[in-house]
C-alpha cells in the first residue's frame, strides 16, 4: 500500500482527495484567508505535481483552468499526487488586482521569508508547505496591464527533461525564457523541481480558447509523466510545436490612440505596419512598424499609449514563421471548436 500524503499537517490517504487550507495573515478587519489546496493521491506511485493559478490576483484564466482539471473523472484514477492550487494570492483577486495588498508583486518574493513582507511570507508558506513536497510543476498565468497572450510556454528549454514536458503540453509555441529573480519558477528550478510557466489570454477575463488549451495542456504533461494512461487517441503523433528563442517588444513611437491591425498569431516581417498611433489633436498618424521577422504572441489591447509602451510582443524562430503562423491558426481553430472533457 502506497504511503499517505503529507502536506501543511495533513495526511491523505492513498485514492481519497482532500481540500487543505493553509492559513493566510488576517486581513485588516481581521477577517481570516486561507489558500486553498486541493490534492489528489492516487493509490499508484508516481511524480508528484503541482498546478498553480492567481499568483497574480488578476489573471483568472487558471482559476477555471484548475476547476475543470479537478472536474475531470479520469485524475480520481491517476498515479502519482496531484497538489491544485487555484488562488495562489486570494488578496489580490479580491481586489481584482496583479498585487498583494502591500503593492508588492507575489512573482518576484519567492522563495520568501518567514519574518518578511506579507509578500515574502505568502511566498515562504507556498514554498515550504507546498512545492518542496512535489516533483514537478506547472504555473498558470496571463498577460498583464491590459495585454492579451497567445497560449505558449515560458520554460528553460535548455534542461531536456523541461523540453519535454513542454512539448507535451501541446501548445503552439514555446519560449526558451530566461529566468526571472524571485520567480515560483526560478525557487522551484532551484529546488530542482521542473516547472512549465503557461501564458495565455488577458488579465480579468475569461478566454475559451486559452482555457480550454490550458486544461488539455496540464493532462498531457500528465499523461506524458504516466500520472494518467494515454489511450489510442492520445498516443497518435501530435503536431510539434515551434520553439522561440528569443522574443523582443515593438514600442510605440509615440503617445497617442492605438489602432492594431496585426491579429494574435500573425506572421510578420521586418517593416511590416502592425498599427498606428493616431493623435486626436493634430490627426497625425504615426505607422507602428516591426523591425524582426517573427509571429506576434503579445499585444496590448488598450487603445490609450504613452511613448515607449510596449504594444506588440515578437517571438523569433528558426522554422519559417509562415508555419508557425499557420500551427498558430490550426490551434485557435481547434480548441475554439472542440469542448475539453469536463
Amino acid at each position: 500500500m502506497r504511503k499517505s500524503f503529507e502536506i501543511a499537517g495533513v495526511s491523505i490517504r492513498p485514492g481519497s482527495r482532500t481540500v487543505v487550507d493553509l492559513p493566510q495573515p488576517k486581513l485588516k478587519a481581521h477577517g481570516t484567508l486561507a489558500m486553498p489546496v486541493h490534492v489528489i493521491h492516487g493509490r499508484r506511485e508516481g511524480p508528484i505535481l503541482f498546478v498553480s493559478a492567481a499568483i497574480h490576483g488578476d489573471e483568472l484564466n487558471g482559476i477555471e483552468i484548475v476547476r475543470r482539471l479537478l472536474s475531470n473523472k479520469a485524475i480520481s484514477r491517476i498515479s502519482g499526487t496531484l497538489v491544485a492550487i487555484p488562488m495562489v494570492n486570494a488578496y489580490g483577486l479580491m481586489n481584482e488586482s496583479r498585487y498583494l495588498p502591500d503593492r508588492r508583486d507575489l512573482n518576484r518574493a519567492f522563495p520568501g521569508s518567514e519574518s518578511g513582507s506579507l509578500a515574502a511570507r505568502l511566498a515562504y508558506v507556498f514554498i515550504n508547505e507546498v512545492v518542496k513536497c512535489c516533483t514537478h510543476g506547472i504555473d498558470l498565468h496571463t498577460g498583464s496591464n491590459h495585454r492579451t497572450n497567445l497560449p505558449q510556454i515560458r520554460a528553460n528549454l535548455e534542461d531536456l527533461q523541461t523540453e519535454r514536458l513542454a512539448r507535451s503540453f501541446g501548445a503552439p509555441v514555446l519560449l526558451n525564457s530566461a529566468i526571472r529573480d524571485g520567480s515560483l519558477r526560478a525557487a522551484a528550478g532551484d529546488l530542482g523541481i521542473p516547472t512549465l510557466l503557461y501564458e495565455a489570454g488577458e488579465a480579468l477575463r475569461y478566454n475559451e480558447v486559452a482555457i480550454r488549451a490550458g486544461t488539455a495542456g496540464v493532462v498531457g504533461v500528465m499523461r506524458e509523466l504516466g500520472m494518467l494512461k494515454s489511450t489510442k487517441l492520445h498516443s497518435k503523433a501530435k503536431r510539434q510545436p515551434y520553439i522561440a528563442r528569443s522574443s523582443s517588444w515593438v514600442r510605440a513611437p509615440q503617445t497617442g490612440m492605438l489602432n492594431t491591425i496585426i491579429a494574435l498569431g500573425a506572421q510578420v516581417s521586418e517593416g511590416d505596419v502592425l498599427g498606428y498611433i493616431d493623435d486626436p489633436s493634430s490627426l497625425e498618424r504615426i505607422p507602428i512598424q516591426v523591425n524582426v521577422d517573427g509571429v506576434v504572441i503579445g499585444r496590448l489591447e488598450l487603445p490609450i499609449v504613452h511613448e515607449g509602451d510596449a504594444v506588440y510582443h515578437v517571438a523569433r524562430f528558426v522554422a519559417d514563421s509562415n508555419d508557425v503562423a499557420d500551427w498558430v491558426e490550426t490551434f485557435q481553430s481547434d480548441h475554439a471548436e472542440d469542448a475539453v472533457s469536463e
